[in-house]
Parts: structure tokens; sequence; C-alpha cells
């Protein structure tokens, strides 16, 4: 461990470091052991190349969490291809918090929004993610003087339940949707038909739908892999229909109006509908699972859906019981 880093008080679980530049000593609270000393090799290799330091301890500037936020969806746009899933998380923390300074939140607290503002603990663990990446920006750039986030506790998802829709629960929602909000009814239909994840689908434009081969093109997505993604028939009639009721020039969103999220209107469907513990990313989920139900291969499901591994596409074996008994038929 590099000597500038240390923990203040012993048993704390507060780390600092220290360091000298410019013939001055400096001194920073940072939180983590592994941010301690991480920071301190920035701190120190921006000092031999003769960075200016930022402005720490008594002189650092007051800074608000809606400053950290803008930074960080600044960064997500230019280095993540999932930021849009940032855009309605930052919005509710700048909502929340946006006049709070950043030294002054504290672990619980952010701990206690989170459970107050989610469902589960997969969402509860994005939103975990997202302070995480505030204040690893503030640190870096001198906005913090420690990472509260990364004293929050992880959430254990329990990754061993699916929940997806059965078919007549898909028609029922579909046909409430269709009466409440029948703009939205195509949408809901391809998301459901394709596995197409938020953002792949609402960035989507009418230059990367190719109507005569019924297929869409997704040159952007979450794992960095450009991927084809096939119409079948149900989903390309709904595109079909989406392309008589909307502008399609190339550079026109195919789905427009859906903003930063779907609750407003999708929540109350499926009250209507009595469908819980229900979310629009369990849409993949039901695109997946349909297609192990149906026989589709595992590897088939991972090209399909977009999976990096194909792990992710195994947790739908356990839905195609006859299949894999089939298969073993043939050594008989």
């Amino acid at each position: 461990m590099a000597r500038g880093v240390y923990e203040n008080p012993e048993g704390s679980g507060v780390w600092w470091i220290h360091y000298y530049a410019e013939g001055k000593r400096h001194r920073e609270k940072v939180g983590r052991k592994a941010d301690a000393q991480k920071l301190y090799t920035q701190r120190k290799a921006d000092s031999q190349r003769g960075i200016k330091l930022p402005e720490i301890g008594r002189k650092l500037k007051k800074v608000f969490i809606l400053d950290i936020s803008a930074d960080a969806m600044a960064y997500a746009k230019d280095h993540l291809k999932s930021w849009k899933s940032y855009e309605w998380k930052a919005r509710k923390v700048v909502e929340d918090w946006g006049t709070i300074p950043v030294d002054e939140v504290k672990p619980l607290a952010i701990d206690a929004w989170i459970a107050k503002h989610t469902s589960t603990p997969a969402s509860g663990n994005r939103y975990k993610a997202y302070w995480s990446l505030m204040y690893r920006l503030a640190l870096q750039n001198g906005k913090a003087s420690m990472n509260p986030a990364s004293m929050v506790r992880h959430r254990k998802e329990a990754n061993q339940r699916i929940r997806y829709l059965s078919r007549d629960e898909y028609a029922t929602l579909l046909s409430v949707i269709r009466e409440t909000y029948p703009q939205f009814a195509n949408s809901f239909t391809v998301s459901v038909y394709t596995g197409m994840r938020w953002g792949e689908q609402f960035s989507l434009t009418w230059s990367q739908v190719d109507l005569e081969q019924q297929n869409i093109f997704l040159d952007k997505t979450k794992n960095g892999d450009a991927r084809d993604v096939p119409l079948n028939s149900v989903a390309f009639t709904a595109v079909q229909e989406q392309y008589g009721e909307v502008p399609h020039a190339p550079t026109d969103l195919v789905f427009p109006g859906h903003g930063y999220y779907c609750r407003f209107w999708f929540l109350p469907c499926m009250d209507a509908a009595k469908i819980e513990g229900y979310t629009w990313h369990s849409n993949r989920h039901t695109f997946c699972s349909w297609l192990a139900m149906a026989g589709v291969s595992i590897k088939e499901i991972q090209v399909l859906a977009g999976h990096k591994t194909i792990q992710m596409s195994a947790r739908y074996s356990h839905l195609s019981p006859q299949v894999a008994k089939t298969a073993t038929e043939r050594i008989v």
C-alpha cells in the first residue's frame, strides 16, 4: 500500500491520502481504501506532469448534486452506450437532491432514498450505480472530498425469478393499451416480439429499418456489438402501422413521444390489466421465454436477444423441458 494512503480514525473505514505538490503538503478525505489508492496515484501523476491540482480542503468551492449530476450525464453520453438509461435517474436525483452540497450527503440517506423510490433490488442497484458514477467523477475532478455512494449497500438480486407474460396476459395488456393509450400499442408489441432494450428501441430511426427485408439494424447496443433484429410477422405488422402513423424520414424516430420513461402510461395499463411484478424491461424476458418455450436453442436466443454471454440466455432453458427430452431421445 502507498505510504500516502492511510485510515483515520483507525478502524473507521474512512481513508485519506496525503502528498506533496509545489512544495506543499496536501491532504484529502476520500472514503473507501480502493478509491483512496486510485486517487493517490492520480494526484501523484498529475503533480509530476505539472497539472494544476483542484482546489481542495478549505478552498474547495461548494458544489451541489445538480453540478455533479450534470458532469455524470456528460460523461455517460460520451463514454457509455447505455447512457439513456441514466436520464430518468438523473432527473429524479436532481429533483430531490439538486441543491444539496455534495459533501453533506450521507450513505444512509442515499440508501433510504433508494429504498423509497425503487421497488426491486435490481432497480435499486441501478440507482446506486448512478450515485457511484456521480461521486467517482466528482472525486477525480476535485469536486468532492469523499464518496458516500461507495458505502451504500448492494442489494441482492433474485435473478433466478424471471417474470414474463403469458399469452393471455399479453393479450389483455395489449387490449388495455390500445383502449387507453393507442399511440403506444405498436411500441409495446415490437418490444415483446423483438426483445430490444429500451435504449435500442427508442433511439431507433427509420434509416435503421429495412421494410423490404423485414429487418432492423442496431449499430449501437449495450454490449457494443452491432446486430440485426429480424422482424417476425407480428412485429413487422406493428412497424408497418407505425410507418403510416408517424413522420418517417430517415432521421425521424420510429417511436417518438416516449421521452425518458413509460411509467406514466405503462403502470396504469398494468393495473387495469391486473398484472403485477412486471416492468417494461420484462418485455425482454417475455421475448426470450416465448422463444425457449417454442423450442428455440439457447444459442439462437443469445443471438436474437443480443446477450453478451450464453449464460444469460441459459436462464430460460428450464422453460423448454420437452425440447431437452426430445434431444436425449436422439441417442436411443
